[in-house]
């Protein structure tokens, strides 16, 4: 059996095997990675960390396949392989530089995204509003439908600005964000600041509550008193986490900065600016076409905006296999690249998300603009292998509502209740 750890220096990739007593081999990492290549694959198997109750040994055959070091961390990160947290963390920063060619944005195409999104989006809304005017209820659903995904995709272009990935220049980014947050009735600023601390934390199960949905432990829900545990068990149903959750989330949360941690006055201005902005522009469509209309047709179109959007965020990080750890444990690579699905979905959708769906990628570098994400799955296939996501398997994520530690996986309520009785 081999027990190996990696440590990356700059220009140097080091390799450390231990079989029975201490070998070790240092690599020049370019020309000589086919070395080290070499080296993993002529060792038959590879000590694996446990996957669910069982212990699995991974075979390194394909190990003489990967070309580069970002082959090399995915297959890693794919597998599941036992190189202990640290080290992994130290080869996956190799795919972080990988990535990095792809961060720059270009103007022209940023413009013209923001341009193929927002026109349409204002196109439908007034057709729904037409619909209204006529009488035709009916129809104005209909325009409402796409229009809403037109909404959720303006909502993904404000999270990049908020990454700084849209465009170059941080004003551009930011004064675009503080726009488009009104549209998503979301304080740019505030919802930035939270947005970042979830990317720092992603994971880490000593800092949830910023920018996340609440996740409790097995041990940490059984150790609830019955209140606290009907609760948990509410927050966690599918009707007030995409229904009631995501109307109270964008319609109330967002308009007062009152959680603990928000950011002190900053979030205070950002809600109260974002706030007064709509105001104004609500009071302006209602001049012009009246209340009923604007609710007929806007109140639908930004709550199953907000549905979908509260649903895309939870399954990119709520499925079975995501990563969860305590101090040491946890480091931000893995927690990326594990912790963060690959959801795969079908064309029409990728383009009205934006590409969120290669969440993995975007976690571990979030500068990379959204319409370059294909592109590093393109040039890197072996990301399509890790964390990946179906939209038939997201369904079945619903259900999964607590971190096993003993088990490293997210399980039911029903899988507690079966094990306890076992």
């Amino acid at each position: 059996m081999l027990d190996a750890t990696f440590s990356v220096k700059p220009g140097k990739f080091n390799f450390f095997c231990f079989v029975g007593m201490t070998n070790t081999t240092k690599l020049p990492y370019g020309e000589d990675f086919n070395e080290f290549r070499s080296r993993l694959a002529a060792h038959a198997t590879l000590t694996a960390r446990p996957a669910r109750d069982s212990q699995n040994h991974v075979p390194l055959g394909r190990l003489g396949k990967l070309r580069t070091p970002l082959q090399l961390v995915v297959h890693l990160m794919a597998e599941k392989s036992a190189l202990n947290v640290p080290p992994a963390a130290d080869v996956a920063r190799l795919a972080i530089s990988a990535l990095a060619r792809y961060r720059e944005p270009c103007h022209w195409r940023s413009i013209f995204e923001i341009t193929a999104t927002l026109v349409p989006f204002a196109t439908l809304w007034a057709l729904a509003c037409a619909a209204v005017h006529f009488g035709y209820w009916e129809l104005s659903f209909l325009f409402g439908l796409p229009a809403a995904g037109f909404l959720v995709r303006l909502f993904m272009i404000q999270h990049d600005c908020g990454h700084g990935s849209f465009f170059r220049y941080r004003p551009a980014n930011d004064w675009l964000g503080r726009f488009l947050g009104v549209l998503t009735l979301t304080p740019y600023d505030d919802w930035r600041r939270a947005h970042a601390i979830h990317h720092a934390n992603s994971g880490h199960l000593d800092r949830r509550g910023i920018g996340d949905i609440d996740t409790l432990t097995v041990c940490e829900f059984q150790a609830l008193p019955v209140w606290a545990r009907l609760r948990y068990r509410l927050y966690r149903h599918p009707f007030v986490m995409f229904g009631l959750g995501s109307a109270y989330q964008f319609l109330f949360r967002h308009r007062l900065p009152i959680s603990s941690g928000r950011g002190g006055w900053h979030a205070w201005i950002s809600a109260m600016a974002t706030n007064l902005a709509i105001a104004v522009s609500a009071t302006t469509l209602i001049w012009f076409i009246g209340i009923r209309p604007f609710l007929i047709v806007h109140l639908p179109i930004a709550l199953l905006a907000g549905a979908v959007g509260i649903w895309l965020f939870y399954v990119q990080h709520q499925f079975e296999d995501t990563f969860w750890a305590h101090g040491r444990e946890w480091n931000f690579p893995e927690a990326s690249l594990r912790g963060s699905s690959y959801y795969d979905l079908p064309a029409i959708l990728r383009w009205f998300t934006a590409n969120i769906g290669v969440h993995h990628v975007h976690h571990l570098c979030s500068r990379i603009p959204y319409y370059r994400l294909p592109q590093t799955l393109r040039d890197n296939p072996d990301l399509r292998s890790v964390s990946r996501l179906t939209l038939l398997q997201s369904f079945r994520c619903v259900r999964l509502v607590l971190w096993d530690e003993s088990c490293r996986r997210l399980v039911s309520f029903r899988d507690v209740r079966m094990r306890r009785v076992g």
